[in-house]
Parts: C-alpha cells; sequence; structure tokens
C-alpha cells in the first residue's frame, strides 16, 4: 500500500472530524457556561442544539469519506429517507407534546408546587417541560406524565389559596340524622377545618352515607388534613356513642347489646408529629417551588436594574451617585440569587 497516496485520500476526511468534534465541544462549553445564570432552565435548547450538531456532523463526516460519486449519492439518499422516515414516525407523538407543552404554559393553569390530579395520577408538580410534565406523589415517587395527556385530559387543580377536604362514612337508619350531622360538623371544627358542612349523598339499602366537608387555606398540607379529619371523625362519632361499621356487619352479627366502639386512648406525641408528613413526601416539589419562586424575585430584580439604568442616563450628577450605588447594590443581589439558584437547580437535577 503507499502510504502517501492513503494519507492524502484520507487526510481530508481525518481532519473533518477533528474539526466536527472540536465544534461539538466548543459549542458545548458555550451551552454549559451560558446555562448557569440561574434566570431560565436551558437544557432542552442545549440537548437539541448538540443533537443537530451531531446529526450534521455525521452527514458531514459520510460525505467526506472517499468513495465514488455514484455511491457517494446513494448513500446520501439513503441518509434522506432514514432521516424522512424517523420524523414521519415521530413527529406526532414529538411534536404533539412540545404544542401541548406551549398550550399548557399560555394558560398557566398550574404552576410548580401545585397539586394536581391527571386520571388516577395525583401529586405535586415537581417540574415542567416542553415534552413532559413531573409530578411527585404521596409515596414520594416521581411521575412523568406527556403534556399531551395533560392538555387530552381534565387536569384538577388544587388552589393554592384552599381547598374543601372531605371525609365520608356510612351509617345505619337507627341513628338520627340530625345528630350525625352536628357531630360531623364538630369533627371538622376540630381538624382546623373552617366553614364546615355536611351533605347525605345516598340511601342505600342498608346505610346513609355522609359526606363532611371543611376548608383547609394551605394546600400544601392537604394529605395531613384528610387524616387528621378521619381521625376525628372516628373520636366523634365514638364519644357520641355511633357505632361505625359495615352494612353486611350490622345485619349479622349475633352480639345482642354490644357495641363495638373501642375504648379512647392517649395519643402520644410521637404520633401527632408524623401526621406532618408533606415535608418529607414532596421534598421535590418543595424544591422545584422555592427555585421557581427565587426565579420569579430574579426576574423582578433584573426588572427593577433595567428600570434604575435607564434613569441613570437624565439623572443630575448628585442623583448619579445614589443611583450608582443602588445598581450596584442590585446587581450583587442578582449575582448572590443566580449562585444561589444554580446550587439548588444542580442539586435537584442529581437528585
Amino acid at each position: 500500500m503507499d502510504i502517501g497516496k492513503f494519507i492524502s485520500t484520507w487526510s481530508p476526511t481525518f481532519f473533518t472530524v477533528l474539526f466536527v468534534i472540536g465544534i461539538y465541544y466548543i459549542v458545548k462549553y458555550v451551552l454549559d457556561r451560558s446555562s448557569k445564570k440561574g434566570v431560565e432552565d436551558r437544557s432542552l435548547l442545549r440537548t437539541i442544539t448538540l443533537f443537530c450538531i451531531f446529526l450534521i456532523g455525521a452527514i458531514i463526516i459520510i460525505l467526506a469519506i472517499p468513495m465514488p460519486e455514484s455511491l457517494k449519492g446513494q448513500v446520501t439518499s439513503l441518509i434522506g429517507i432514514v432521516i424522512s422516515a424517523v420524523l414521519a414516525l415521530s413527529s406526532a407523538t414529538f411534536f404533539g407534546n412540545g404544542l401541548a407543552g406551549i398550550m399548557l404554559r399560555s394558560i398557566n393553569n398550574f404552576r410548580t408546587g401545585d397539586f394536581i390530579q391527571v386520571n388516577d395520577h395525583f401529586g405535586r408538580v415537581s417540574e415542567r417541560g416542553l415534552f413532559h410534565t413531573e409530578i411527585q406523589t404521596e409515596n414520594r415517587d416521581l411521575i412523568t406524565l406527556p403534556n399531551m395527556m395533560l392538555a387530552t385530559n381534565p387536569v384538577r387543580v388544587i388552589r393554592a389559596s384552599g381547598t374543601y377536604v372531605e371525609g365520608v362514612v356510612s351509617l345505619g337508619y337507627d341513628v338520627n340524622h340530625n345528630k350525625i350531622k352536628e357531630v360531623l360538623l364538630k369533627a371538622a371544627k376540630k381538624s382546623d377545618l373552617e366553614d364546615p358542612f355536611v351533605r347525605v349523598t345516598e340511601l342505600g339499602d342498608f346505610s346513609v352515607v355522609y359526606k363532611v366537608y371543611g376548608l383547609l387555606k394551605d394546600a400544601k398540607t392537604i394529605i395531613t388534613a384528610k387524616s387528621k379529619l378521619n381521625s376525628q371523625m372516628l373520636d366523634a362519632l365514638h364519644d357520641a356513642g355511633i357505632e361505625i361499621v359495615s352494612p353486611s356487619f350490622m345485619n349479622q352479627k349475633q352480639t345482642g347489646d354490644t357495641i363495638f366502639i373501642p375504648k379512647k386512648v392517649r395519643q402520644k406525641a410521637e404520633v401527632l408529629e408524623s401526621e406532618k408528613s408533606e415535608t418529607l413526601v414532596f421534598d421535590k416539589a418543595d424544591e422545584a417551588e422555592s427555585i421557581e419562586k427565587r426565579k420569579d424575585t430574579l426576574a423582578e430584580i433584573e426588572a427593577k436594574i433595567a428600570v434604575v439604568e435607564k434613569d441613570l442616563k437624565t439623572a443630575d450628577e448628585e442623583g448619579a451617585v445614589a443611583m450608582n450605588a443602588k445598581l450596584e447594590k442590585l446587581k450583587r443581589i442578582r449575582e448572590t440569587m443566580s449562585e444561589r439558584i444554580d446550587v439548588k437547580m444542580e442539586k435537584l437535577s442529581s437528585e
């Protein structure tokens, strides 16, 4: 083999490979540097840009390989067919989720940290992307939902200003409904719920279904509030001498006048503390919500800096000194907050 001929033939391909790799890593370095500004998450733009560079670079390298023109034309046609087929097969889902993400952003009916329910999925929003939405469930697990699912199905959003918590119980016809309503209202008030009311929702063959509602102002504690309401309903009904048993049990028991109400025991402090579980369960959602609030604050600081810089152009000498001091202070706050957001985002992405 002629070494000189081999080098002259393959050297353009070799330099093309080095050029493409160099461009790829230069762009990657620039994007990594620019993504740490804390204003917005540029991970999606970074991924798309690097993928496009990789795809274009692969095509350039293939075309740079020394081969006959006829074969090069066939390879080019094959690449075009493959890319067209891939885009045709994936475009429906890919672009559908992207458009759904844009639509959800424009509607903005929920934010990071909100409780939402879609079909059987319930949890707090921990991440909002262009193609997916991530929620953290009450088991601390993370569920990724495609945005098309949220756009084509009803989304229940628990309002941050407060929501009504409900408790359901079925009781026999032998107890007057007015007495039961009074007891359930007492239980709702002991659960620290506001404006409670009771509804009789169903008259069954063997029992009556009651629902008690109460307004919970802090929606973040909804799981604890439901548990507390159910516990208070148990205590209130038992204190009033009302049995809570299933209809089949009531119709089949052979126990005479025995009343099935457990003895009251003193609740331990550790049991009370364990009910505050939201901070443990929704840790990622809490952190994501905190980051979003910091970003909003950072945007407000950016707006203030722009206003001060605009006023500084028309200010006199004495006013310019005070404005410069204010401007420097705002910039220091912006820099500190940006760094904190970067640290929190990096920690959140590594979990």
